[in-house]
């Protein structure tokens, strides 16, 4: 028992020194109103959001998935969200928080909570598109019960690199390599977005484990967004926080949580898939990480 709390004790003192430094650098362009910084996409009738805006629920029954986006566009910042995943058997389902550019060469970074048979771990797959080829996903099993409480899931998205984290955990990087030939996504401004949806075809298990809609409706609830960024297409300056040298990479501390993840969570990684790539993997995996 001590050897497992040993393993999955998070320094509780490494997170706060990370959100103490981001905190006081950032200039948040967020109301933290759902009803004035976002629209809905798809299905209004699966939308609920409170009258004050603080919170809202996407649906997912037999008859529709649901969707909501950001009314802006941005070119690089940080952007957060409390977000509270299906409970139960939730099997076939996927939950997504993603920037896009919604253009036909788009550009795309992903998180896709993937729906579980109860009692087994929620995977989060996380993926990089740039002119529209991902092929660049990677899978971790969460080191807690996402269903119980909100918990914070962020993209941090500048010139430098992508990181993905989870309540301030790095848990992926996708380094800005184009020097190196490796496409990053620099170019064209992005929506954020968030939506549930019928996966039965392949997120839980290869898809052999489907919705089982006698147990619907399906429901994901989101609070306390957070968009740090630069809208589009106001002019965005280099000087901007999270351009500058001091996010060009992980922190010593960001480094430490990011290889316990690694070595502990990761269930798959593109980078280790050789069969999937003939042995010839993609640059971008013999390259640094951060």
């Amino acid at each position: 028992m001590m050897n497992n709390l040993h393993k999955n004790f998070i320094p509780i003192g490494l997170i706060l020194s990370i959100f103490l430094i981001q905190e006081s650098l950032a200039s948040v362009v967020s109301t933290g109103d759902f009803n004035k910084d976002f629209l809905v996409t798809w299905s209004p009738s699966h939308v609920n959001t409170s009258v004050d805006g603080t919170n809202t629920s996407l649906i997912l029954d037999k008859d529709s998935g649901s969707g909501f986006a950001s009314k802006d566009m941005f070119l690089f910042g940080q952007f957060d969200m409390q977000i509270k995943l299906v409970p139960g058997n939730s099997a076939g389902t996927v939950v997504a928080f993603y920037l896009t550019s919604s253009q036909p060469n788009h550009d795309e970074i992903d998180f896709e909570f993937l729906g579980n048979v109860q009692g087994q771990p929620y995977i989060v797959q996380t993926n990089v598109y740039v002119d529209g080829f991902d092929d660049r996903e990677q899978r971790i099993k969460l080191w807690f019960d996402p269903t119980e409480d909100f918990h914070t899931y962020s993209i941090l998205w500048n010139l430098h690199q992508i990181v993905f984290m989870v309540d301030w955990v790095p848990i992926r990087t996708y380094k800005n390599h184009a020097d190196k030939g490796v496409p990053f996504p620099r170019w064209q401004p992005m929506s954020l977005q968030m939506t549930v949806w019928d996966g039965s075809n392949w997120a839980t298990n290869g898809g052999k484990d489907k919705i089982d809609w006698a147990l619907a409706p399906f429901v994901a609830s989101f609070r306390n967004h957070r968009i740090d960024a630069c809208i589009w297409p106001r002019f965005c300056s280099p000087t901007n926080w999270w351009n500058q040298d001091r996010s060009s990479s992980l922190t010593w501390a960001q480094r430490r949580l990011f290889r316990w993840v690694r070595k502990t969570y990761l269930l798959y990684d593109y980078c280790q898939d050789y069969q999937r790539f003939n042995n010839n993997l993609p640059k971008e995996c013999l390259l640094t990480k951060y």
